[in-house]
């Protein structure tokens, strides 16, 4: 078990019960070309062009990149700068749905006669990222870097931050099609061993994952590990060092131990595109909170969050705060005008927090340094970020720093500490450059 963390009251239950539902496709949306890690993808329509479901729209423009396709079936209306919900500016395609519902054609594949080289190709031109938030491609984790040795693929299935419950419930209800795009994960990366994470508040499907792990189709050992439940559980050096007992170096990579970690709505995507032709056009989030009807849906990329609050009869007035994401490591948002994109957990509107107007000082009680689970000593990083000691910023390791928002949390005094570091991480990077 790592170091640090803490409990948090998980409020699981106000969305847990709700079994993932399809929400209606929009009569509109808006796709941003830069939803993932990396460089933008490059247009590849222009205003007045009809396009099909599921037809690429923005092709890949580098390795670390990824193609972006039409979620529905319609007419580019526009093409514009659009601020997304990672608070990006980027070029996005607009379409109108013209209710045809016209897809292209799907290509199915028995992944068990692919080469390794065919499943990369299928799951870049696919537009497969990250699901769990980092959006980071994923074509770049199925291809071991020169030098290193891929021994043991995770499935990241913990779910760490408070209210979300979209990974449940596809781990719930789809567990065949994430075990098989895991089994595709481990044929590609060719390793011997694999394991699925999850928290013990996820015990009731452990039974389920067991027997279907059982009959896998290659030869590869998966086993289930029931972690405790410790935030930031999810976070992949954390779960690494949870499951394997291995310590991703600072400043490295989980392939500097030989790890790859995917999220489980990552493995289903991959077995959807691979063995069903399904480029990543959907995602499964969860709206919750201050909400009438909390649910898990399964929405079209480029939805207004707008409609799916409306839906949810989710009300954002005084007093109230939309968030995007988990409410650790989520983003605040100014108004619900943001189009959903491919690294959307989930919805939130919580209470609104009421902060001091200014900076409190510090009052050295160490509980941050406690549960910081990166080693780090956060008290010291934010006192030299407030005073602008940039050089000291750096020695102390604040770019190992994951900004899960832990001591934030239990500091007696209030103080931001994560948007300190990452205003300093952003203002190093900018004096390097």
């Amino acid at each position: 078990m790592f170091k640090g963390g803490i409990k948090l009251t998980d409020f699981k239950d106000i969305s847990k019960e709700q079994s993932i539902e399809d929400f209606k496709e929009p009569e509109k949306v808006i796709i941003p070309l830069s939803q993932h890690t990396g460089a933008p993808a490059k247009l590849v329509v222009k205003k007045g062009d009809r396009v099909l479901k599921g037809q690429i729209i923005g092709e890949s423009a580098g390795f670390i990149s990824s193609y972006i396709h039409s979620s529905i079936a319609g007419k580019v209306n526009g093409i514009d700068d659009v601020l997304t919900p990672t608070f990006k500016i980027s070029p996005a395609i607009i379409i109108e749905n013209d209710g045809s519902g016209e897809e292209i054609e799907k290509n199915k594949r028995d992944w068990l006669n692919l080469k390794k080289e065919e499943i990369i190709d299928i799951v870049q031109k696919s537009g497969i990222v990250g699901m769990g938030g980092a959006t980071f491609p994923s074509h770049v984790k199925l291809i071991t870097p020169e030098g290193k040795k891929c021994e043991t693929v995770i499935l990241n299935g913990c779910e760490c931050e408070p209210f979300l419950t979209a990974d449940y419930r596809v781990l719930k209800e789809e567990t065949e099609g994430v075990i098989e795009g895991l089994q595709i994960i481990c044929k590609t990366l060719g390793v011997k061993s694999a394991y699925i994470g999850i928290e013990k508040n996820k015990i009731d499907i452990a039974g389920k994952i067991r027997e279907k792990i059982k009959n896998i189709k290659i030869d590869c050992e998966i086993e289930l590990k029931v972690l405790p439940e410790k935030y930031p559980q999810g976070s992949e050096k954390h779960l690494i060092k949870s499951i394997t007992g291995k310590e991703v170096p600072s400043g490295g990579l989980p392939i500097d131990v030989g790890v790859v970690v995917f999220n489980v709505q990552t493995a289903l995507a991959i077995k959807k595109c691979v063995c069903d032709g399904q480029p990543l056009i959907e995602r499964v989030l969860t709206v919750t909170g201050v909400v009438e009807n909390p649910k898990n849906l399964r929405v079209k990329i480029g939805t207004g969050i707008t409609e799916i609050l409306d839906y949810c009869g989710g009300e954002l007035k005084e007093g109230r705060k939309l968030v995007i994401g988990g409410p650790m490591m989520g983003i605040n948002l100014p108004s619900a005008d943001f189009p959903v994109i491919k690294g959307t957990t989930g919805i939130l509107i919580l209470p609104e927090e009421i902060l001091p107007e200014e900076i409190e000082p510090c009052i050295r009680c160490g509980k941050c340094i406690e549960v910081c689970p990166m080693n780090l000593v956060p008290a010291e990083m934010g006192r030299f970020a407030e005073y602008s000691k940039w050089e000291e910023v750096e020695k102390l390791n604040v770019f190992d720093c994951i900004e899960c928002g832990c001591c934030s949390y239990v500091c007696p005094a209030k103080r931001p500490l994560v948007d300190l570091f990452k205003w300093a991480k952003s203002l190093i990077k900018g004096k390097k450059k």
